[in-house]
């Protein structure tokens, strides 16, 4: 289907997002720092979709995100965001970086499924690029 890269340094947590990934007919990558996570993103320009931890050692995902975001060639790359913050405040803040999902720790394998699949859907990709569009144009006039 699609190939995904998991960036999480808990080596269990990693595990488990991949081996659910990998049964849902995903090739996965995997990178345990922020550092590491950006680097096998730019070595492998066909990555469809990143989960990510926020808290990561050398880049945290909050960086990470915005790093992704200021690649035009990255703009619209799906990001779902796992932590165990889950302030409504620091979640908020994390959408508004560019993160397209989040999901709070531990994450409930349904939930990991759903929204990898609303992330990753045609349907959904194309609605939220319209969204975008229009919410650009609206901040322009």
């Amino acid at each position: 289907m699609s190939k995904i890269l998991v960036i999480e340094d808990d080596q269990i947590s990693r595990k488990l997002l991949m081996k659910t990934l990998e049964k849902m007919g995903h090739a996965v990558l995997q990178a345990s720092t922020g550092v590491r996570g950006l680097h096998a993103l730019q070595d492998n320009p066909d990555v469809a979709m990143i989960v990510t931890d926020l808290m990561l050692p050398e880049l945290s995902g909050q960086e990470l995100v915005r790093t992704i975001r200021g690649n035009s060639s990255w703009l619209n790359l799906p990001i779902l965001m796992v932590s165990g913050v889950i302030q409504l405040k620091e979640i908020v803040h994390i959408l508004e970086l560019g993160a397209s999902r989040f999901l709070p720790k531990p994450v409930n394998v349904s939930d990991l499924k759903a929204y990898v699949s609303s992330c990753l859907s045609p349907k959904e990709m194309d609605r939220t690029l319209t969204e975008e569009a229009e919410l650009s144009r609206e901040v322009e006039i």
